[in-house]
């Protein structure tokens, strides 16, 4: 694999984050046809977010090239700087939340394709060398919270023993590199479509916390599966087949007010991932 420079990762970062809100069209997302169920945002806010992420992934890149310690402590190190890239992007969109889960996952990969650079290891080890104990870290103090300062991730631990974003980032992120990356290696089509595939086929096998908040419900989680696997089962997004079914899926997602945050998550880190790997 090419040897990056920090402005290189960064710059393959942020054009990740451009390319996934370019998508379209995605179901319960934000594109340049539609908002979604989102009017607080349009791909305008997203392009003013992306761009000021930037000096956060290039502070990861940095980091991660340069960190000499152990690995635990490297993801320590990009907290305070994920809190910090947070309030540049809140300033960048006029308080819209376009990418906080981004900042978190984004902001890791990047640290870790730059730290494996110089290592014997997989960029998927370094993340869960990373993150070893997360999930158990960060929800010890749940159950002593009251309902009031639960956030949304936290009670569905506490309801539902989900863990989210976290419990998919300490595994190494299994719906990237074991859905989401091979299809995009072997998806056909143009590149629009191809991304479709790949966020269709994370969706197939994650377990999205942010459709089932905005839900109600964990019913809606194999539902929206198994619309997106009828759609991959017709030979994808570049069949006339799989864009109807994708376009009643879009439909269907936009009058029951649903998202797949959690899923346009990991296909930015695919997409930061096919980068890296030259398969974009």
């Amino acid at each position: 694999m090419t040897a990056f420079t920090a402005e290189q990762l960064a710059n393959l970062a942020t054009r990740a984050l451009l390319y996934e809100v370019s998508v379209n069209p995605k179901p319960g997302l934000v594109d340049p046809v539609s908002s979604g169920p989102h009017p607080d945002m349009t791909v305008f806010t997203f392009i003013n977010s992306s761009l000021s992420l930037q000096p956060y992934l290039l502070f990861c890149a940095q980091t991660g090239l340069d960190w000499p310690g152990d690995l635990p402590a490297l993801f320590q190190a990009l907290r305070p700087a994920g809190m910090a890239a947070e309030q540049a992007m809140f300033a960048a969109t006029d308080g819209v939340n376009t990418h906080k889960g981004a900042i978190f996952s984004l902001g890791i990969l990047t640290a870790a394709v730059a730290y494996e650079q110089s290592r014997d290891l997989t960029v998927r080890q370094v993340v869960q060398q990373m993150l070893v104990g997360l999930t158990a870290g960060d929800f010890a103090a749940t159950a002593a919270k009251t309902d009031a300062e639960l956030t949304a991730g936290e009670r569905l631990y506490l309801e539902h023993g989900l863990t989210g974003v976290r419990g998919e980032a300490e595994a190494g992120y299994p719906s990237v590199f074991d859905h989401g990356l091979p299809m995009l290696r072997q998806a056909t089509g143009t590149l629009n479509q191809r991304l479709l595939d790949s966020l269709l086929a994370i969706l197939s096998h994650f377990t999205d916390t942010n459709l089932i908040h905005r839900a109600g419900t964990t019913a809606i989680l194999p539902v929206a599966q198994q619309q997106a696997q009828a759609i991959l089962a017709t030979g994808g997004t570049h069949t006339q087949a799989g864009m109807r079914l994708l376009e009643q899926m879009n439909a269907d997602f936009l009058k029951q007010n649903l998202s797949l945050g959690g899923s346009a998550d990991m296909l930015i880190l695919t997409i930061f991932t096919g980068l890296v790997e030259g398969v974009i």
